[in-house]
């Protein structure tokens, strides 16, 4: 996966039009940004037209954003047993796929979902069963698969979960992985001191490969560590807190990803104050 070195941004809204995201990410200086290329919460997408489309593309080229990141709707679970809902979730993943080539997105991040009683050896098989389909089609944007908290039988809240996928695909070079902070804290994997940071990258290289991890969602956690919780705090205000982001920001092999915040957004100031964290992290250099 290519680097970025520190390219940084949030989740940003795209309520009254897609191009509107890019003029929220440049006010908080964002190099990076991620977006919904549709309603989260629902099926159905209006079609993207060519003048919404053209003024994305050209704006997120005048300001130099990159990578343009686009998430999938929460209600995707391609690793449900459930047929009707199995075969809408991959139909979804696919168009959402399809928006972010119009859009010249770089990644298309999912999560994975939950089989929820028939356990997470079937779910994993039915992520690969999905996946296979998704990834018949030729495509320039690369998909990434969101580690999860582990709450309700979700899929890919441990790394070995996330090789057996990503194997289970032949290791396709447009399949990744996205590190999300708050679920891989709730999910067990402690980080929070160099030593701890340095044992997480161990593992992923171990499992999946550390070179599969193209982009981090920076959050920090409001449970404990391993409570499988998955709620995100500001930067620094949750258990992570901010020497747990220095120690992983301090490592070689991460620091250089983009990274994407999604934390929350109580306060119309709340994503410039989460910014600057970790920018003050970034241009120190600090492990400590």
């Amino acid at each position: 996966m290519q680097s970025f070195p520190h390219r940084l941004g949030v989740h940003v809204s795209i309520a009254g039009g897609i191009e509107r995201a890019v003029s929220r990410a440049v006010t908080l200086n964002c190099t990076a940004m991620q977006i919904f290329s549709r309603n989260p919460r629902g099926w159905n997408a209006s079609p993207l037209s060519l003048r919404e489309v053209a003024t994305f593309r050209e704006a997120v080229g005048k300001k130099g954003i990159d990578p343009v990141v686009v998430h999938t709707p929460y209600l995707l679970n391609i690793a449900s047993g459930n047929e009707a809902l199995h075969r809408r979730s991959i139909s979804a993943l696919v168009l959402d796929i399809k928006r972010a080539e119009r859009l010249r997105a770089r990644f298309v991040v999912t999560h994975l979902g939950s089989a929820k009683g028939r356990g997470k050896a079937f779910g994993v098989g039915r992520v690969v069963k999905a996946l296979m389909t998704v990834m018949e089609r030729r495509s320039m944007v690369s998909l990434l698969l969101e580690n999860s908290a582990g709450a309700g039988n979700t899929v890919g809240s441990s790394f070995d979960e996330l090789q057996e996928i990503l194997n289970g695909l032949g290791r396709n070079e447009r399949l990744g992985v996205c590190f999300d902070t708050c679920h891989g804290f709730a999910a067990g994997y402690d980080f929070r001191s160099p030593e701890g940071t340095e044992e997480l990258v161990r593992e992923m290289d171990r499992t999946f490969g550390v070179g599969r991890v193209a982009l981090i969602h920076l959050n920090d956690c409001s449970g404990q560590l391993g409570e499988h919780i998955d709620r995100h705090e500001h930067i620094g205000r949750g258990k992570i807190g901010m020497s747990g982001f220095r120690s992983l920001l301090g490592h070689p092999l991460l620091r250089g990803l983009p990274m994407i915040l999604e934390t929350p957004k109580d306060h119309p100031e709340d994503d410039f104050r989460n910014l600057s964290r970790i920018r003050r992290i970034l241009q120190s250099g600090s492990t400590g």
